[in-house]
């Protein structure tokens, strides 16, 4: 009897071990974008809970919605390209599906030099899309985090 008692203990143990305790909220989300012109770059800020475990950075001439496909127009005139930010375990809503970001998926930036527009691409499966566009395809640019608070910059300049 002391036997199966001791048995059952172990595998109660066991189970509690190792399951893992779920976190408020486990992925870090976005909560606003701002801009802001300096002298000789433009920078885009996505201020989020938590950084993301990495974040991708391409140039490309186009972009589209990660779950439908549908390509997506950057808001703006005057766009010639597109950098493309990826951010591997983010969101712009939290567990529940409530939204975290409200601000708009899609506008132009007419106060800043170098970029024109500014849209969401994705928010599916804790991976956050941005793509920023700008008008001189010679222009520069840097992606970067910064903490105290968690945000991504992103700097483009001629």
């Amino acid at each position: 009897m002391n036997r199966r008692i001791a048995a059952v203990l172990v595998a109660v143990l066991a189970v509690f071990t190792f399951v893992p305790i779920a976190s408020a909220q486990s992925t870090p989300t976005l909560s606003n974008i701002r801009t802001g012109q300096h002298a000789g770059f433009s920078r885009v800020v996505l201020d989020l809970s938590g950084l993301p475990a990495e974040h991708r950075v391409s140039e490309v001439t186009g972009v589209s919605n990660c779950g439908s496909g549908n390509p997506v127009t950057v808001a703006g005139s005057g766009i010639r390209e597109i950098l493309s930010v990826t951010l591997i375990g983010a969101a712009a809503h939290d567990d529940a599906g409530n939204p975290t970001y409200t601000g708009s998926r899609n506008f132009a930036t007419p106060g800043l030099t170098h970029v024109r527009g500014i849209a969401l691409t994705c928010d599916f499966e804790a991976t956050l899309g941005i793509a920023v566009g700008y008008g001189n395809p010679s222009s520069w640019h840097r992606v970067f985090t910064l903490t105290s608070p968690n945000r991504l910059v992103i700097d483009i300049g001629l």
